[in-house]
């Protein structure tokens, strides 16, 4: 891990002291994600309410540039010379990091929903989806959340790692289940949501400089 990398980490719990207590956690959750990414496997992330909202926000900072310019390098894809289009696509393509939002898609949830049932409306899309080597971000306030829940337990069925995203309940069912659990020091729901905004702003910060950072 670059040197730059570790010190978005630290920038983010000289900003939020509180999070001092799971630095260990955050560590470990970055190095699994690096390690992820670099072998060119997937991240997929869950999450109900403003949870769901946060998988979304997840993924947008992504797929795309957020804080540095992903810009294509200008010998980095050879055949898009044969491509009509090619210049305009070299000028506005941008480089991202594989990650699917598993609330985004609206007519296979309700499909799910209405044909299995609404606990497994993000299990059965990881169960489709994931692969031996992807990472699950489940993200569940109170660590209890059952279609969550159930996604992790598909996660290991896959071959896939689970880092959870919760309160302050180390004793949760997703604690149970998670290779590394994130569990911010709160309990009230708005308050955990609060804490877990600058969690995973810091963590996409962190992954957009391990791979497109300037050395």
């Amino acid at each position: 891990m670059r040197n730059s990398t570790y010190k978005i980490l630290e920038d983010l719990l000289n900003r939020h002291e509180s999070l001092r207590s799971i630095q260990k956690e955050l560590n470990e959750a970055l190095v699994i994600l690096i390690q992820t990414f670099k072998k060119e496997k997937k991240l997929f992330v869950c999450g109900n309410g403003g949870s769901a909202a946060d998988s979304a926000h997840i993924a947008g900072e992504l797929m795309k540039s957020f804080n540095i310019s992903r810009n294509l390098n200008k010998n980095a894809c050879p055949a898009i010379e044969n491509l009509k289009d090619s210049e305009i696509l070299k000028r506005k393509l941008e480089y991202g990091l594989p990650c699917i939002d598993l609330t985004s898609n609206l007519s296979l949830q309700t499909a799910i929903l209405n044909d299995i049932g609404a606990e497994f409306i993000f299990a059965q899309q990881l169960f489709v989806y994931g692969s031996s080597g992807d990472v699950l971000l489940a993200i569940s306030t109170s660590g209890n959340s059952q279609n969550v829940c159930l996604a992790a337990q598909v996660a290991k069925l896959k071959g896939m790692k689970t880092i959870g995203l919760q309160g302050i309940n180390r004793h949760s069912n997703l604690a149970q289940l998670a290779d590394v659990i994130i569990s911010v020091p709160e309990k009230e729901t708005y308050l955990i949501q609060e804490k877990h905004l600058p969690i995973y702003h810091a963590l996409c910060l962190a992954l957009e400089n391990e791979f497109f950072g300037e050395e």
